[in-house]
């Protein structure tokens, strides 16, 4: 047996989250952010021009970025290219040779790369702490949330969401940020870990908790934060958006520009949609807010 062809389904939306059982709260200094299998030969069985892949690499990127900047840790698991029949053991017979048969396709999905402080573990069994040691860094980092995306969700994340609670570790499985081989068997691995060890939460719940809006509205206070708060608004990795990009271009829309400047007049800010609208790089931004800033030192001096 071989993992079959996985046709196109819609991605669950919000209505499909199960509800909560506890009011566990994801915190970004208890948790950590594990990309499960989001390797390309795991993902090649989608077609990844339709759903639900698309939404499935940008929420685990939107995900990973607000993590990175909040210092959450990101680990990886993959399996490895080589593996003795020993080493393979019993899934030998229940999935073939696996990647192994395909070595090319063992790196995580180039939308997805593991970028510089990102841990990758080497994979053995669906559970991504078999014989690996996940549990061992976040005790020793004293972290006991685990928040999981990636694939597949019926099968190796939902192993390890239970694994997690049997190590008293608060499990956060995000909706939209996993998939699988079906709708259903998508909507059965949610209601498993909701019914049984987890929350189950779509990417803007998590990232409602994990960054609440008052973080998101205050005003940057340094070209790192506006580049972070930026990336989070037009949603794309921070590592993406050079300070000298044209905004326009790396998807901002005057909805979004509008929002931003709702958000910044609420902290105090005297820019207006015009000021930013005329301006398309975060450094001419970042002088705006400067300049701003000068102003009202002086005001205040007077």
């Amino acid at each position: 047996m071989s993992i079959p062809r996985i046709s196109s389904y819609p991605m669950p939306s919000a209505s499909n989250v199960p509800q909560a059982k506890l009011n566990w709260r994801c915190d970004a200094k208890r948790a950590v952010l594990l990309i499960h299998d989001m390797q390309s030969y795991f993902v090649n069985f989608f077609d990844a021009s339709k759903s639900p892949i698309p939404e499935l690499l940008s929420n685990i990127a939107r995900i990973k970025s607000v993590c990175k900047a909040l210092g959450v840790p990101v680990v990886y698991s993959a399996q490895p290219a080589q593996q003795s029949l020993l080493e393979r053991g019993i899934l030998q017979e229940w999935w073939g040779n696996g990647v192994t048969a395909f070595p090319e396709q063992v790196d995580i999905v180039p939308e997805l790369s593991p970028s510089e402080g990102d841990v990758v573990l080497t994979k053995w069994r669906y559970s991504a702490f078999s014989k690996s040691t996940l549990a061992s860094d976040m005790q020793a980092q004293q972290r006991d949330q685990l928040i999981i995306c990636g694939v597949y969700a019926h099968i190796g994340c939902q192993t390890t969401a239970v694994e997690a609670f049997m190590r008293d570790m608060q499990v956060f499985f995000v909706a939209d940020g996993v998939a699988d081989f079906s709708f259903t068997q998508h909507e059965e691995a949610l209601a498993y870990v909701s019914r049984c060890c987890g929350i189950v939460q779509s990417t803007a719940q998590l990232l409602s908790v994990l960054q609440p809006e008052t973080e998101t509205d205050a005003l940057p206070r340094n070209l790192v934060q506006l580049t972070a708060q930026v990336a989070r608004l037009i949603e794309i990795p921070v590592a993406d958006l050079e300070a000298e990009d044209n905004l326009i271009f790396a998807g901002l829309d005057s909805i979004r520009l509008m929002s931003l400047v709702e958000r910044w007049k609420r902290s105090g800010s005297r820019l207006d949609f015009v000021d930013l609208a005329q301006k398309t790089t975060l450094n001419e931004w970042w002088a705006l807010l400067q300049g701003q800033s000068v102003q009202q030192f002086e005001r205040n001096e007077n």
